[in-house]
């Protein structure tokens, strides 16, 4: 029987287990993929995270794995297919066997919705971005492009208008569908050129972008456009779709949740850009993980009923870590 199990091992997860064990709770993560740090292992340059500028995401990953394995954390590769509430006990119900738990941590992230163009995957961290306040700042001085046409691509493309010469918004519709406050803003900065009506092809490049190959529905024709930088804002995907049994989620598929992490399930929390958040970066990733642990601590404190594993509902138990 664990005091906490959690899903995920990116920098909301592992920080989690890094506060699980600091606070003394038997902590082990589940996690599918092979290594951890989630999104983070795919990013170029980490240049907003304190103390650490210029990081590569794999160094800082493979920083925040460190410390919770330092700490003690147990690790065991496996896929959450179910996860089954018997009130002061939880069952998750993987492809390695049955695990029980007095709280679970839900940190599976999201991930960035691709826009699935050639060249897209190839050139992502060097010049392909997902985040603009993340990157940006790589970008002064230089001509970029934005692929959406909702909230966060005119952010975004408000946001790099500061520091870039000139920012292109490309859409496929004849209007964004951003608020009309964010719409008026994009008309009356100087530098940001709306580009409708028009989706990318391809994204062009030998070791860094250098141009995107675009196809004008409307006029049915193609042409390109140099530029430095490509920032696709199309949405993100929580990771929630394979998992049953998981706490109440909004419209988007995120878990329902606040500061403290607290869902609909009494004992099950969520942290990272799994939840509803305004905001999701690794900073905030990693705030959510302590939060979580605070309110585990918190729900056992409460419900110190459960003594040892016959009280909960009979499983597999397996203890072949990794």
């Amino acid at each position: 029987m664990y005091d906490v199990i959690i899903v995920g091992s990116g920098p909301a997860g592992l920080a989690a287990a890094i506060y699980g064990k600091r606070a003394g709770l038997r902590t082990v993560v589940l996690e599918r993929n092979p290594l951890s740090g989630g999104q983070i292992l795919n990013t170029y340059e980490v240049d907003n995270y304190p103390g650490l500028p210029l990081i590569s995401g794999m160094e800082l990953g493979n920083k925040f794995r460190e410390h919770a394995d330092k700490q003690g954390a147990e690790f065991i590769t496996a896929e959450v297919r179910e996860i089954r509430d018997h009130g002061d006990c939880k069952e998750l119900i993987t492809d390695q066997g049955t695990y029980k738990t007095r709280t679970v941590v839900l940190a599976m992230g999201a991930a960035h919705r691709m826009l699935g163009v050639p060249g897209e995957q190839e050139l992502s961290g060097m010049g392909v971005s997902y985040c603009a306040t993340c990157d940006g700042a790589f970008f002064r001085g230089r001509t970029v492009a934005v692929v959406g046409g909702g909230d966060v691509a005119l952010e975004d493309a408000l946001f790099l208008a500061r520091g870039c010469e000139k920012v292109y918004l490309i859409h496929r519709r004849n209007e964004f569908r951003g608020a009309a406050i964010l719409q008026q803003r994009v008309r009356e900065t100087q530098n940001i050129e709306p580009v409708y009506d028009t989706v990318v092809e391809e994204i062009r490049g030998e070791d860094a972008v250098e141009s995107l190959q675009l196809y004008n529905r409307k006029k049915d024709i193609r042409s390109g456009l140099e530029v430095q930088g490509v920032f696709i804002a199309v949405g993100i995907i929580p990771n929630t779709g394979q998992i049953k049994g998981l706490p109440r989620l909004d419209e988007g598929g995120y878990i329902v949740a606040g500061e403290d992490g607290v869902t609909s399930v009494p004992g099950i929390f969520a942290a990272g850009d799994i939840r509803t958040k305004a905001l999701r970066q690794v900073i905030t990733a990693t705030s959510d993980g302590a939060n979580a642990i605070t309110s585990a601590e918190r729900y056992i404190y409460k419900h110190q009923n459960i003594k040892n594993p016959a009280d909960c509902p009979s499983g597999v138990d397996r203890e072949d870590s990794v």
